[in-house]
């Protein structure tokens, strides 16, 4: 995160004696990324986060890899996918490759068990539910359409208060999620042209330090690996900490979009970036101003990279037959764009109301079996005119 925070007590000099009441010592874990030389947080335990009990193998499975797929365009309705399960067992992995992986979930249970994702960023998208992100950090209470991001080796709980209707999409990286560095200047500081400022970014909020001895089962995620440890002590044993990681939440209407006189490209509406891919996002906004504008995308192929959009809300100005949920992938190569009639049906609208987020990757996307079995057979056809 480009701004520092600290949050309850921490010594006045890093890695220097920080003693308690009782003169025992809190334990001090520098939480760094890119070897040292990249942002970081220290944490001040008033236990030795070390300490575990055993560790064993943890079985989890989110979805086979679709052996040889057309290359083609995809519509699929990801709810088809819904199983039940907490925050994390939840998940239907969708579309990966080696730089990032989405999932939708549909959460209908909570759970005692701790999750930590030890090899990606994670962006936790909730389309439906409020309740709280729980970590080491605080609490940020979550609130329906808040974007999550949770540092790698970050170790959490989301936790709903009412498990009726709660659904996420979730997008893994094996990359850092950043603000894009476009949105910020030399020093951090988010410029005024950015469609958000640090005012729209929540952190957390450190609570009372939980020191209480037992065994707490932490799930832990090694890419496609996953294990159970059995901590000593409450993970969240915090007494203060202090740095630039931690995870953070957005909420999409919180989102300030570009106009223009004509129709913008997707780059114009993006959010997040990461090595290899980018999140954009859609949100009701006035159409484009010329006299003779077309507020419609053009028809276009991107030769480069993978294209996912998933529907949050609203009317598609693009397509009919989409509803919040779905998921469509436009893969490199095939070209995609309004289906017949969508095009003319936009020329003089004012304004959209949409909300999507999308993932633009730049290697191909691998699908799952959920694709094959969420799809719609006919979806490449719905350009044919009648």
């Amino acid at each position: 995160m480009p701004f520092y925070v600290k949050q309850g007590q921490v010594p006045p000099k890093r890695h220097i004696a920080f003693e308690k009441e009782n003169g025992e010592l809190y334990r001090e874990e520098l939480f760094s990324t890119h070897g040292f030389s990249n942002i970081y947080s220290n944490k001040y335990h008033h236990n030795m986060p070390t300490k575990a009990i055993d560790v064993k193998p943890y079985a989890l499975s989110h979805g086979e890899q679709w052996q040889d797929p057309l290359i083609q365009n995809y519509k699929l309705d990801s709810r088809q996918a819904d199983c039940q399960g907490n925050f994390f067992s939840a998940r239907n992995k969708i579309f990966f490759n080696n730089d990032v992986a989405m999932y939708t979930a549909k959460v209908t249970e909570p759970t005692n068990e701790f999750y930590r994702n030890a090899y990606a960023d994670e962006v936790v998208f909730i389309h439906e539910g409020e309740g709280q992100l729980l970590s080491e950090y605080g609490v940020i209470n979550t609130k329906k359409w808040d974007y999550l991001i949770i540092p790698r080796g970050t170790t959490y709980q989301l936790t709903f208060n009412d498990y009726q209707n709660v659904r996420l999409f979730v997008i893994e990286s094996s990359s850092m999620v950043e603000v894009p560095k476009h949105f910020r200047n030399e020093y951090g500081q988010m410029l005024e042209s950015a469609p958000y400022c640090e005012r729209d970014i929540r952190t957390p909020t450190l609570t009372d330090a939980v020191v209480e001895k037992g065994e707490f089962a932490l799930v832990c995620k090694f890419g496609e690996r996953y294990q159970q440890m059995m901590l000593q002590w409450h993970p969240f044993d915090l007494v203060g900490w202090d740095g630039c990681v931690y995870p953070w939440a957005f909420n999409i209407t919180e989102y300030a979009p570009k106009v223009g006189q004509i129709h913008l490209p997707p780059s114009e509406h993006l959010v997040f970036s990461a090595h290899n891919f980018v999140i954009c996002n859609f949100v009701p906004r006035p159409y484009d101003f010329h006299p003779k504008s077309i507020p419609a995308p053009y028809y276009h192929n991107n030769i480069d990279s993978d294209e996912v959009l998933y529907y949050v809300d609203g009317d598609f100005m693009s397509r009919t037959g989409i509803e919040a949920g779905y998921m469509t992938l436009h893969q490199k190569g095939v070209p995609h764009g309004p289906q017949p009639g969508r095009t003319e049906a936009s020329i003089g609208k004012t304004e959209t109301y949409e909300y999507a987020v999308m993932v633009d990757t730049f290697a191909p996307l691998n699908l799952t079996t959920h694709v094959q079995h969420c799809m719609s057979a006919d979806y490449n056809r719905s350009w044919l005119e009648n």
